[in-house]
C-alpha cells in the first residue's frame, strides 16, 4: 500500500530522522534531499537501513570526522566501490540470517548513494556488477552533471555546452561536446531490475519509486536530478524550480522500468520549451553569449524531443508485449 503524507509526517514527530542536521553540504544544494526523503521512506516502512556512500559532496560533507549526519548504519567508500561495498554487506547480512546469527524483527535495507563520478564513471564497473549478481539493495544517483566535490570537472553526465574546468567553453570550442550518458538505459539494460528517474520538484513521484524500490526483490536504482546551485550558476533557493522546468521541457522525463516495462510517470499536459530550462542555468551563459542560441537550441530540442517519442514508444510496446506477466 503506497505511504501517503500523513503517514510520513506521523512518523518525522514520532521519530528520530536517519539522516540528521548539521551536514555541511552548501546552502541550497539538493543532494541532501534525496538522502532525506529516501532514509524517511525507508524508516517509515518499517526498514533498517545500512548506507554507504561513495566518494563525493554528500560523502565528505556528511561525515566529517568526529561527526555524521547519518543516524543509521554507515559505511565510507571510495569513488569507486560503493556499490561492491555494499553487496557484500546485504551477502554477509542474508548468510548470517540463513544461520540464525542475526534475529532482528525489523527487514534490513541496503542503500547506496553516489555522484555523478561514483555512477556514471569511476564506479560503473562495480555498480554493474552488483545488478547483474542479483543483491537486493537501493542505489541512488544523486545526479548534478560534473565532479562538483573537486571543482567542476567534466563528467559522463554532463551534458554538452555546460561550462566545466576540464572543457572550458570558448571560442575554439563550445565546451563538452559528447552527449549526456544515458544511465538510465544502461542500467535498464541489465534486465532484471527496477530503474526510475526522479526530479527534487517531485518529492511524492521519488517517494513512490522509492518504495517500489524498497519492496522490490534484488536491484533497485533511481536517478534523481538533483543541482549543484554552485557550479550551476543558480540561486541557492531555486534548484526544485529548475527540475521542474527540467521535467516540463523533456530534458529530464520522470520515467521507471520494472524488468522489461517502461512506464512515464509524468507527462505534462504542455511541453515548455528546453531553451526556456536551459536559459535558467548560469552555466550555459558563456555558451550561448559565444555562439548562435537559436542553431543551438534547435539541436537540442530536436534530440530531447527525439527521447521523449523514443519513451513513449518504449512505454506503448513494453506494456503490450511484456517480457514478464
Amino acid at each position: 500500500m503506497p505511504l501517503n503524507i500523513k503517514d510520513l509526517v506521523k512518523y518525522v514527530e514520532e521519530n528520530d530522522w536517519a539522516f540528521t542536521q548539521g551536514h555541511r553540504l552548501c546552502p541550497g544544494c539538493n543532494a541532501p534531499l534525496a538522502a532525506k526523503w529516501a532514509t524517511v521512506v525507508a524508516k517509515a516502512l518499517g526498514y533498517e537501513p545500512v548506507v554507504g556512500a561513495a566518494t563525493g559532496c554528500l560523502e565528505v560533507s556528511t561525515t566529517i570526522y568526529p561527526y555524521s549526519a547519518w543516524n543509521v548504519p554507515y559505511v565510507h567508500n571510495a569513488f569507486e566501490n560503493v556499490a561492491a561495498t555494499i553487496s557484500g554487506a546485504e551477502s554477509a547480512y542474508r548468510s548470517l540470517k540463513n544461520r540464525g546469527k542475526i534475529k532482528t524483527d525489523k527487514p534490513v535495507k541496503f542503500i547506496a548513494f553516489g555522484g555523478d563520478g561514483g555512477t556514471y564513471d569511476i564506479g560503473l564497473q562495480s555498480l554493474s556488477g552488483a545488478i547483474e549478481r542479483g543483491h537486493d539493495f537501493v542505489y541512488i544517483l544523486y545526479d548534478n552533471e560534473g565532479y562538483m566535490n573537486t571543482g567542476n570537472q567534466r563528467s559522463g553526465s554532463t551534458p554538452p555546452g555546460a561550462e566545466t574546468t576540464t572543457e572550458p567553453v570558448g571560442k575554439a570550442k563550445p565546451g563538452k561536446i559528447q552527449f549526456k550518458k544515458s544511465i538510465f538505459d544502461i542500467i535498464a539494460g541489465h534486465e532484471g531490475v527496477y530503474a526510475a528517474t526522479a526530479a527534487t520538484s517531485e518529492p511524492f513521484d521519488f517517494m513512490a519509486k522509492m518504495q517500489k524500490a524498497l519492496e522490490f526483490e534484488g536491484p533497485a536504482f533511481i536517478s534523481i536530478l538533483a543541482p549543484c546551485v554552485r557550479f550551476w550558476r543558480i540561486p541557492e533557493s531555486t534548484g526544485p524550480e529548475v527540475t521542474k522546468l527540467a521535467v516540463e521541457s523533456k530534458y529530464w522525463p520522470l520515467v521507471e522500468y520494472d524488468r522489461g516495462i517502461y512506464k512515464i510517470t509524468k507527462k505534462p499536459r504542455t511541453f515548455k520549451p528546453v531553451k526556456e530550462y536551459i536559459q535558467k542555468l548560469g552555466k550555459y551563459k558563456k555558451l550561448m553569449s559565444l555562439y548562435n542560441t537559436d542553431e543551438l537550441m534547435a539541436e537540442i530540442q530536436e534530440y530531447v524531443d527525439a527521447k521523449w517519442d523514443r519513451l513513449v514508444a518504449l512505454e506503448e510496446i513494453s506494456q503490450n508485449k511484456p517480457l514478464r506477466k
